[in-house]
């Protein structure tokens, strides 16, 4: 693997990245990556990755969602039209570990950037494609957004057939989080493979059917089996009643899970007898028949104390219960305070700003020690010289 004079310590140090990805798939699988400890070279346009321009920000450039996904980056600006600039990206794959794109493949053609270019300078390249689908299928040419992947993939159709209404996007860039997990899992399984055979490959992660299998593991329900032996869909996850509990002044969120657990909440709530004479809620086959009903019953009962009660009751009798947080109130959870979650970082342009640290905790490799967001093309110079070229051969690269 090739070993930046930048390594940063942690679980992949001495992993080169080229990330040739924008928006927010791409970014975050780097951004995992680079929590592990990967040296991550982030390979802009010009104009830069459209979400520098997505606000709120302090400066042009460097939008708040952008800085979310791109600290412990180099960002070198190239302009991959131009023969020079291919020439340097070329100059970039011969000492890397891996390229990750979210281009489409046709334009990576079109541009001389397709797999067997790369490999041909660097036999060991490991070259991952966020598509939007699979490109053996009629859909490959068709662009894939968060929302187009959420409709298409059943997941928007969920909340109608759960009782919400119309269906509805959730309000989470969800489709591109989960892509973006799934490319960073395929960049690790096929480094784990390059070890014993020293090759690279080229692999595809495509969104929409990363999705349908999201969906469809919890949702093909009786049609798991041909001839199907029932409906679609998991009722229990299914149910109007699966939401957050209202309570007397606010909301609690509580799962029932075990047996155990619905037979002591009943107790605590002071109904153990209509539990009992009730096999909608005591016998386990009946209730997972009847989640509509048993659902609607726990909603009832919350309903009728205030959540700071409920809240200390359940959690003294080892009920799974937790606060509804909205996203202000997350931000300051003891949970996350005390595990040091939030840092706050100084940035040379941008001031004082709130960043995460990697949720993953291992006990032996060191932590990696994170950089700033970098600004649009701040390490191009720095990062071509590393790959060998001259002063002359930049200046035709950044002219």
């Amino acid at each position: 693997m090739a070993l930046s004079p930048r390594a940063r310590g942690g679980l992949l140090q001495g992993v080169r990245v080229l990330d040739l990805t924008s928006v927010v798939a791409g970014p975050w699988a780097t951004h995992v990556l680079a929590g592990f400890g990967a040296e991550i070279v982030k390979v802009e346009p010009p104009d830069g990755d459209v979400m520098r321009a997505a606000p709120p920000m302090r400066h042009r450039g460097m939008g708040a969602e952008f800085v979310q996904m791109n600290g412990s980056k180099r960002s070198v600006v190239l302009d991959l039209k131009r023969a020079p600039a291919r020439d340097a990206l070329l100059a970039l794959c011969a000492q890397a570990d891996v390229l990750l794109h979210n281009v489409r493949p046709a334009a990576m053609r079109r541009l001389g950037l397709d797999y067997d270019a790369v490999a041909r300078v660097n036999p060991a390249l490991v070259y991952v494609a966020i598509v939007g689908f699979d490109q053996a299928g009629p859909y490959a040419a068709r662009p894939a957004y968060d929302d187009l992947i959420q409709g298409a993939s059943g997941l928007a159709s969920l909340f109608a057939a759960a009782g919400g209404g119309e269906p509805r996007y959730v309000p989470s860039l969800i489709v591109d989080r989960i892509s973006g997990l799934c490319a960073a899992n395929a960049v690790l399984a096929a480094l784990v493979e390059r070890a014993s055979s020293g090759l690279g490959q080229a692999l595809e992660v495509p969104m929409f059917e990363t999705m349908a299998e999201l969906v469809l593991a919890d949702h093909l329900g009786g049609h798991s089996f041909e001839p199907a032996i029932g409906p679609f869909g998991y009722n229990r996850v299914l149910t109007p009643y699966r939401r957050p509990y209202r309570t007397s002044d606010g909301y609690v969120c509580v799962l029932l899970y075990t047996h155990a657990q619905w037979k002591r909440f009943f107790a605590i709530s002071g109904a153990a007898e209509a539990f009992a004479a009730d096999a909608r809620l005591s016998d386990d086959a009946v209730r997972r028949e009847s989640y509509d009903y048993a659902y609607r019953v726990v909603a009832q009962i919350l309903a009728t104390r205030p959540s700071a009660e409920w809240l200390a009751l359940l959690e003294a009798s080892d009920i799974p219960v937790l606060p509804l947080h909205s996203v202000a109130s997350l931000v300051h959870d003891p949970q996350l305070a005390a595990t040091g979650f939030f840092t706050l970082e100084e940035h040379p342009s941008e001031g004082t700003l709130r960043t995460m640290r990697t949720p993953t905790r291992w006990d032996r490799s060191p932590q990696t020690a994170s950089t700033p967001v970098p600004r649009l093309g701040e390490h191009t110079a720095e990062v071509l010289r590393e790959a060998g070229l001259d002063d002359e051969q930049i200046a035709a690269v950044t002219g």
